[in-house]
């Protein structure tokens, strides 16, 4: 079973969703923006870092010899397999299926962005020293302030299939970079 880079594929997609549907079913709260971060930031990365490994490790076992091209790919299949199904899955789901789970995170993130805003304005405004830098501080701030205008954020979706598209692309690399990692790791000594 675990040499058959689809079944892993599978498993790591499986995964995946039974985390997503956890958090929509246990942690739609407040803070379920920040909770999807979280997990996309720290929870995912190991999981998926765990199906390359038993992909690639499988076959090492076996004492079939790969090379640096056969390592990535195993690697590097599953991975992409377990989160191109993912990513379909959820944007149908949040698209399709439940829309205000959708409209809830746009709204958190919006949020989460005046936030950080009001933040990072605080900050800077401790370090101007001249009356100029304040009035150009305060210019920049209420141009970005006006982005969340709720004329500019109407129709603003963030989980649009364009915006899931640029999110997977963004993984896409850590895929890349992690089977780059076990192909180098992994790869047969003889052919060095």
């Amino acid at each position: 079973m675990t040499k058959n880079i689809y079944t892993i594929g599978f498993v790591l997609f499986l995964i995946t969703m039974a985390i997503f549907l956890g958090l929509y079913f246990f942690g739609m709260n407040t803070d379920y923006f920040n909770n999807s971060l979280l997990i996309n930031a720290f929870i995912l990365p190991v999981i998926y870092l765990g199906g390359a490994y038993v992909s690639v490790n499988s076959l090492r076992k076996a004492g079939i010899k790969m090379g640096f091209r056969d390592a990535f790919g195993r690697a590097f299949k599953p991975m992409f397999i377990g989160g191109l199904l993912s990513i379909i899955t959820m944007f149908l789901f949040l698209n399709f299926a439940d829309p205000i789970a959708k409209d809830l995170l746009n709204f958190q993130y919006i949020e989460r962005q005046k936030t950080e805003l009001e933040a990072e304005y605080a900050k800077a405004s401790q370090f101007v020293k001249t009356p100029e830098e304040k009035a150009e501080l305060d210019k920049k701030y209420q141009e970005r302030k006006e982005s969340f205008a709720p004329k500019m954020i109407e129709g603003k979706d963030m989980f649009s299939f364009r915006q899931f598209a640029y999110y997977f692309a963004a993984v896409l690399v850590f895929y890349i970079i992690l089977s780059t990692f076990f192909a180098s790791f992994f790869r047969s000594r003889t052919e060095l």
